[in-house]
């Protein structure tokens, strides 16, 4: 495989990383080449990635020294507790060359939690300006024996206490203090940096300053609140906003890291506001489009149905669509929801026949989600997948490039970024509490929006993430999501485990919005014991349920060179509705099955009387009536816009958001008075209104009735002539003319017009009073559907 400039890309199997040359000129003038930077690390992480890119960043990735690269951390854990005994000895060794060398400076870091964010020269500098020897980082806390806190000098203004995570001096000068002390591998270094710092004696004879202001070194722990991120130029850049300073080194010490994570997706040229996201190109490949069949990566597609959840036949299709040859591509699918097993079984047995091999879990085998997704990631690597794709079924990777550019993006965990259409919800945290739960970061809304697009070291992922199959294959950072036995857990769900078996193995999870990838689905409201859910869903889901409802040629009515169809006079004919949702309207209706009987007798109005009957079911019964005010509002008043003109009335206090003679006006309900208003027109209006207007006894009519009339020859077969109780109404077929049923269609008697060949999911729209006095036509065989609506009555 070939890289953008024609470069092999070696060890594709199991995405090895390579440090790429960065394009910048470097910033270490001759006095500082002899600077030797020494940090340890035993493993290639994701932070010692990080740390390496910004000393390749600023110029001095030469001066670097790694030590203990490839050998067992013998200093403790911690993460938990005092320890790292092992790094100074380690240190002490590797500054034995240099024992007699006086001019030799030292820079010491840590590296999986620290980020370069200067030139060497620039640190370097800085230090001679302390007049120190030995100039040790500074922290807010005396850790980890807070009983020493009392000798250590008083200082007017900074932080008073050592941090060992970061440190500059001679060599002479630290060979010299460690020659004084001894210390075991799993003793705590922190420790013994402060008995020298607090041994009067040898922190005058070495000058062993701490950095109180942060000039050079930054601790973020108990400090984030110090700094904020700024831009100057192309740069992004840290300012401590107490102290002044600009400093040179960030250290995410303690429980810091994730802030330390946040940060890194700024400074050390990572991004910027005019060109982006630059460190979003660092290790990346190049997949030929042209040559798919060449792809050398076999990945895993482990789809999870966990969840009733809407619109599953179009997540199927979406990964169905996916670019990524199929030739290369494992499928694994658990399906937890009996509602779904149609679907499910469908897909499976299309998909089979085109995919290298299927594992097919159905809800009858019992198997729980934190089991299957520990048996989907046993199967990638039973398989010797180089990655692992995990989609949950909210998950509609509407981009069919998806998979493709997240392998691009050669990253251990990445994700696309994914959001609840018009909302702010995502598959991404851009922070955490303290306990775990969600935060928002200070760029998650710009994130979203996607006024930042890149890549983005974030702590929590879900839905759908590639996993480069290395981590799985190694057992200290192999997913998990439940406890580590691989049972549910019942503190956190499986998404929150999976982040955070994430979080503590030191596995950066990123997600990207470098371009767009699709969206999530919203499955909190899916009612699966209603007909047709999927339905109901045109407020919660409205993107898919307009690409599901919404006929294919609604949008073409608003294109300027339309001219509106008038099969009669002020009689506008629309496409709107797909023969989807005509179908299963009929579907949901029929279900319900109560049907009225025609007469004027109607106990579902409150006057109880029917003027101009009709065999039909009222949205209210079928529970539908909010979904189709908002479609009323949504879809068919900008139709009446277009054609009436004049006519806009629109008010969100109301429930249909039509008012029908708008007023700058303040309504009873908005000041707390609604109820007692209806009080006095009952008690007090309505008996003066009965006495001058007689035979008008009760509540004044809905205002908005909306319902599907059925026509059968046997039942009713047509509708006399009427004037509808409506400003305009609209009247959508729902089956097919000539073939659902013979005759039918309806007659504007003072145009002498009739529409009869009438096509599923159009609707005619029609003045509904005075002029476009009509009738309904007989039906002479079969049965005939109308969804019809009164609007502004």
């Amino acid at each position: 495989m070939y890289g953008s400039k024609g470069t092999t890309i070696g060890c594709w199997l199991v995405w090895c990383y390579v440090f790429l040359t960065y394009h910048v000129v470097s910033e270490a003038p001759a006095d500082t080449n002899d600077v030797l930077v020494a940090t340890v690390a035993s493993d290639e992480t994701d932070g010692f990635r990080r740390y390496l890119r910004s000393a390749e960043i600023y110029g001095f990735r030469d001066n670097l020294k790694i030590l203990g690269l490839g050998e067992s951390w013998k200093g403790g854990n911690v993460s938990s507790g005092p320890g790292g005994g092992y790094k100074v000895n380690l240190l002490r060794k590797a500054l034995e060359d240099y024992r007699d060398d006086e001019n030799k400076i030292v820079l010491f870091t840590d590296s999986y939690d620290v980020i370069f964010l200067g030139g060497l020269s620039a640190i370097v500098e800085r230090f001679l300006d302390t007049g120190a020897r030995i100039l040790f980082s500074a922290e807010g806390y005396c850790w980890p024996d807070k009983s020493l806190a009392s000798q250590y000098p008083a200082v007017s203004r900074g932080k008073r206490y050592l941090n060992s995570g970061s440190f500059i001096g001679y060599a002479t000068d630290l060979l010299a203090i460690l020659d004084t002390v001894s210390i075991e591998d799993e003793d705590d270094d922190q420790l013994l940096y402060t008995n020298v710092y607090l041994n009067d004696e040898l922190r005058a004879r070495h000058r062993i300053k701490l950095d109180h202001k942060s000039d050079i070194f930054q601790n973020l722990f108990g400090a984030v609140a110090d700094v904020e991120l700024r831009f100057k130029g192309e740069e992004a850049y840290l300012q401590n906003i107490v102290y002044n300073t600009v400093p040179l080194v960030l250290h995410g010490n303690g429980h810091s890291k994730l802030v330390l994570n946040s940060l890194g997706n700024y400074v050390a040229r990572a991004w910027t506001p005019d060109e982006g996201c630059l460190a979003c190109w660092d290790q990346t490949v190049e997949l030929d489009k042209t040559k798919p069949e060449m792809y050398p990566a076999i990945i895993l597609i482990a789809l999870f149905i966990e969840r009733p959840t809407p619109f599953l036949e179009e997540f199927f299709e979406a990964i169905y669509r996916q670019s990524y040859p199929k030739s290369k591509l494992h499928l694994f699918i658990h399906n937890a929801v009996s509602h779904h097993d149609g679907v499910v079984t469908d897909f499976y047995e299309r998909a089979k026949r085109e995919y290298v091999d299927v594992n097919y879990i159905s809800v009858k085998q019992g198997v729980n989600e934190v089991h299957a997704r520990k048996l989907a990631m046993k199967h990638c690597a039973f398989n010797k997948c180089s990655g692992y794709f995990s989609v949950d079924a909210v998950a509609h990777l509407d981009n069919e490039h998806t998979l493709k550019l997240l392998v691009e993006q050669q990253r251990r965990i990445v994700a696309p970024l994914l959001i609840r259409p018009y909302k702010a919800w995502s598959n991404f945290w851009g922070a955490i509490t303290d306990d775990g739960f969600y935060a928002r970061s200070f760029d998650y809304m710009e994130i979203i929006k996607n006024e930042r697009r890149g890549l983005w070291n974030v702590p929590f992922v879900s839905n759908c993430y590639l996993i480069n199959a290395t981590i799985l294959n190694d057992e200290s950072t192999r997913p998990f999501y439940g406890n580590p036995d691989g049972n549910s857990d019942a503190d956190m769900d499986s998404e929150m485990a999976f982040a955070q078996r994430n979080r503590h193995a030191g596995v950066f999870m990123y997600v990207s919005n470098r371009l767009d990838f699709g969206h999530l689905v919203n499955p909190d409201t899916y009612d699966i014991k209603l007909t047709y859910p999927e339905m109901y869903q045109i407020m919660d889901n409205k993107l898919d349920w307009d690409r599901r409802y919404i006929h294919a040629k609604y949008s073409e009515s608003f294109n300027p060179d339309n001219k509106p169809i008038q099969p009669c006079p002020d009689v506008y004919w629309f496409p709107i509705v797909t023969r989807r949702f005509t179908n299963e309207l009929i579907g949901i209706v029929e279900a319900f099955g109560q049907w009225s009987d025609g007469s004027n007798h109607d106990p579902r109005l409150s006057g109880g009387y029917e003027n101009v009957p009709t065999r039909d079911i009222h949205m209210n019964q079928v529970q539908y009536e909010q979904q189709w005010l908002y479609f009323l509002k949504e879809y068919v008043r900008p139709l009446q816009e277009l054609v009436f003109t004049g006519y806009y009335h629109d008010d969100p206090r109301l429930e249909t958001g039509y008012e029908a003679v708008p007023t700058r006006d303040i309504h009873m309900n908005q000041v707390d008075l609604q109820d007692a208003w209806l009080k006095f027109l009952k008690d007090y209006v309505s008996p003066l209104q009965q006495l001058v207007f007689t035979g008008y006894d009760d509540y004044p009519p809905r205002s908005l009735m909306n319902f599907v009339v059925k026509y059968r020859p046997d039942e009713q077969p047509y509708l006399r002539p009427h004037h509808d109780s409506s400003t305009y109404t609209i009247n959508i077929a729902l089956n097919q003319a000539g073939v659902d049923y013979e005759g039918g269609g309806c007659r504007f008697i003072r145009y002498n017009c009739s529409v009869t060949d009438t096509k599923p999911g159009w609707m005619l729209m029609h003045p509904g009073r005075l002029t476009h006095y009509h009738e309904g036509l007989r039906v002479t065989a079969g049965t005939r559907y109308i969804m019809i609506s009164f609007v502004d009555p």
